[in-house]
């Protein structure tokens, strides 16, 4: 897993600066992008865990006599 680092906003100038506002976006892209990321790995995560825990009750049921 990637090491989380803290990239500070640049601070906003009086007037309207059109290259402080494409790094401002770029840098908010890129945060969104990360999260949107580590959700999915998350997400994979839990599916994995979840598929490994039914097979193991399927497989500790096999053996079991009557209704469960």
């Amino acid at each position: 897993m990637a090491e989380k680092t803290s990239i500070p906003l640049l601070t906003p100038d009086i007037e309207y600066n059109q290259e402080n506002e494409r790094v401002t976006r770029r840098t908010i892209e890129q945060a969104i992008q990360d999260l949107n990321s580590e959700i999915g790995n998350l997400k994979t995560m839990q599916q994995s865990v979840v598929s490994r825990s039914l097979r193991r009750h399927q497989f500790l049921l096999m053996g079991s006599k009557g209704s469960v």
